[in-house]
């Protein structure tokens, strides 16, 4: 079960780290494709007793930017998401990492 919530969070990790880069034009409907994605797993793996959107704010408030862009790596390859996002990412990552 364990397996299935570190899963959950860094799904919801990568939305957020999507929704951080503002300059790829198509990013809603990547967006809309994890959002799909993430509802997808919930359904077909459902964890008893577990507060999806209480975890989901969590991981919202409380990862780094960082964190969310690298999960965001994550799950566009799990979805098959557009290697230009995965680039501008990758690109992001490396500002972070020379601070």
């Amino acid at each position: 079960m364990e397996e299935l919530i570190d899963q959950y969070r860094y799904l919801v990790g990568g939305y957020y780290g999507v929704y951080l880069m503002d300059e790829y034009a198509l990013k809603e409907y990547v967006l809309k494709d994890i959002e799909d994605y993430i509802r997808s797993f919930v359904k077909v793996n459902p964890i008893d007793n577990f507060d999806y959107e209480n975890e989901a704010k969590e991981v919202k408030e409380k990862l780094s930017n960082k964190e969310k862009l690298q999960d965001a790596l994550l799950v566009l390859n799990r979805i098959d998401g557009p290697m230009d996002l995965v680039f501008l990412i990758k690109n992001k990552l490396k500002k972070y990492n020379h601070k």
